[in-house]
């Protein structure tokens, strides 16, 4: 098996669709598409950049994000296996610029279809359209759902919320930083801080240097299932 279709078989392994598609997608795909292998760390996209390829992810985690003239964040959401990236797509549609930034969390590999053979297949192949338009869908509910949560939902709920989702992810301390909480949910390291104390004088985690340890699951969760604003 040559590297073209290795490429091909990888793809079709990330992305199932493209194994019932017909041979000329498939070629296509050989003829137009190549592999990336992106480093943690990588800056992918900065606000305002062209968009010159979509990336379908193969391994690995991207991080796009929303920055304030304040210096806050919020993480509008993440890409793994199987996934791309509905901003890419909606720049590429209108010929824009990236509007957010695109970063790895973890070394990535993708595979990479540039601009011009994205629209390209667009008008030829309902497959691709019903994927991208599925894609769309999927992505334009994740934020609309985030924008419900910063709008209407309480700090304190949603970082009880984030401290139990990360612990279901990663066995026994939960370590990450202050900063890095308040970045992922569009809030000050401030605020995080003072609720993480509370948290803490409650007696429902403690605090050491960067490791957060939940010491009453129970209270945590009543507090991530409370609904009124």
């Amino acid at each position: 098996m040559d590297d073209k279709s290795q490429m091909l078989e990888k793809v079709s392994q990330a992305f199932p669709f493209l194994k019932d598609a017909d041979a000329e997608i498939r070629s296509q795909v050989m003829t137009h598409a190549f592999i990336a292998r992106i480093p943690k760390g990588k800056v992918i996209f900065l606000e305002g950049d062209d968009c010159r390829h979509l990336a379908l992810i193969l391994s690995g985690t991207i991080r796009v994000y929303k920055p304030a003239e304040s210096g806050r964040e919020i993480t509008l959401y993440r890409l793994g296996k199987g996934e791309s990236c509905i901003l890419t797509a909606s720049c590429i549609f209108s010929s824009g610029k990236f509007s957010a930034i695109a970063i790895t969390e973890e070394d990535a590999e993708a595979v990479m279809v540039p601009a011009q053979i994205f629209r390209d297949w667009m008008n030829r192949y309902s497959l691709w359209r019903d994927f991208i338009f599925n894609l769309l869908s999927k992505r334009l509910s994740e934020i609309i759902a985030t924008i419900e949560e910063v709008t209407f939902r309480r700090m304190d709920v949603r970082i009880a919320e984030y401290l139990l989702k990360f612990s279901q992810s990663h066995q026994g301390d939960i370590r990450t930083t202050h900063q890095d909480i308040a970045m992922e949910l569009g809030t000050s390291r401030e605020v995080v801080s003072r609720i993480l104390k509370h948290f803490e004088y409650e007696h429902v985690i403690t605090l050491g240097r960067g490791i957060i340890t939940i010491q009453d699951i129970k209270s945590l969760s009543r507090i991530a299932e409370q609904t009124v604003a």
